[in-house]
């Protein structure tokens, strides 16, 4: 495969390589819950290994709640997520964030079940990426999250896009087409990290080995 008519096939492609036999269900680790709203500032910019050092950090402190990171010393929760770097902004960030989710919303659940994108976008330090992130992954939403390793590979098949949002929707256009409503969430969390694993398993600095995918059975 060299080609791609459209991202179901590309999709089904990846499936087949059983990328995500040692994952979690729907890939993001604590999925549905609180923790991935913190994890999804948190690993901006960085190495998804430091940012489990980080949430290893805060639950072991017992901070990993809505409220506590509402309240929480700014210098105390800079030390804990030292790991992740970028400390001064995203504690910043995280804090505020925690603080409007309480504001507007009063809980977690209620902030699941209510909040847009429009609303997590007029959030400091959130982008499109976190926001999508957030949606899909902590509100159980039908929205398919890229990234890099999402134009990377796309690249790799001669797709090059402009924004964040024209390669978001070629990746949601195939699996709508193909898939029942009911289980585009789970549909686009597999999408994600299976592009995720495979980019980071089949690159040579910035390029993206096909190879696999193209011989795919």
């Amino acid at each position: 495969m060299t080609e791609l008519s459209d991202s179901w096939e590309l999709y089904k492609a990846l499936e087949r390589l059983d990328l995500l036999q040692n994952s979690q269900p729907l890939w993001w680790p604590q999925h549905g819950t609180f923790e991935v709203v913190v994890g999804a500032i948190l690993t901006q910019n960085t190495q998804w290994t430091r940012v489990t050092v980080s949430l290893n950090n805060l639950v072991k402190s017992d901070l990993m709640t809505l409220e506590a990171l509402s309240q929480i010393d700014p210098e105390i929760l800079m030390e804990l997520i030292r790991p992740s770097g970028l400390i001064n902004a995203k504690s910043k960030n995280i804090i505020l964030l925690c603080r409007s989710i309480i504001e507007e919303f009063g809980s977690f659940e209620a902030f699941k079940q209510d909040v847009t994108r429009e609303w997590l976008l007029g959030q400091k330090g959130v982008g499109p990426e976190t926001a999508d992130s957030i949606l899909c992954y902590a509100c159980e939403r039908s929205v398919m999250v890229v990234d890099s390793y999402t134009a990377r590979l796309l690249r790799a098949f001669g797709y090059e896009f402009e924004n964040y949002d024209e390669l978001q929707e070629w990746c949601e256009r195939g699996i709508r087409e193909h898939c029942d409503e009911l289980i585009l969430q789970r549909m686009f969390a597999h999408f994600h990290g299976m592009i995720v694993e495979y980019v980071k398993s089949n690159s040579k600095g910035k390029e993206v080995s096909i190879e696999r995918i193209s011989s795919a059975p």
